[in-house]
């Protein structure tokens, strides 16, 4: 799985994260019971603050698409088998509102309703026909990259200008 961070997108980071989680989810990448990076890890990974991992696993979590088991980690959910009428509702609910809201901004910007209509076909469409990679990756790892493609890595911090004293340091260098 390959999570893009677009820095320069009006779109928190913690939304990118969890939009490219459901997208991998939703494409067959990511199938119920296998395990999401550690928020460490991943926040290392993409080079940004844990904190930031740990709202989009919330948000994740909140949403019904991961479990959170403790020490083991984020595991995907299987919602088929977990959810619950009241979550089946709320996602109903949210779906029509987040449709509604589409269609007043399309309105609102002078289009019609065949057109709306003619954008949310192709797009469903898209999203229900796209082939799914052949098999699933049990090993999840996460490769964060920019917009331009290249690795995101965490800035190291500045280090102080003093050498390194601890006997394992001692010790290499005997």
């Amino acid at each position: 799985m390959i999570i893009r961070i677009d820095q320069a997108s009006p779109d928190p980071v913690y939304q990118q994260i969890r939009d490219q989680i459901v997208a991998s989810i939703a494409h067959g990448e990511l199938l119920p019971a296998d395990r999401l990076p550690s928020v460490r890890t991943l926040a290392s990974d993409l080079g940004v603050n844990l904190h930031t991992v740990n709202k989009a696993y919330a948000v994740l979590r909140d949403e019904g698409h991961l479990v959170m088991r403790g020490r083991s980690g984020a595991v995907i959910a299987d919602f088929r088998h977990a959810a619950t009428p009241e979550r089946i509702a709320a996602n109903a609910a949210k779906l029509e509102e987040s449709l509604r809201q589409l269609a007043l901004e399309h309105r609102a910007q002078g289009g019609t309703e065949q057109t709306f209509l003619e954008a949310a076909q192709t797009q469903a469409k898209r999203v229900f026909t796209e082939q799914s990679p052949d098999g699933a990756k049990r090993n999840v790892r996460v490769l964060g990259l920019d917009e331009e493609g290249r690795p995101l890595t965490k800035k190291p911090a500045s280090k102080p200008s003093t050498l390194n004293t601890t006997p394992a340091a001692k010790g290499a260098h005997s």
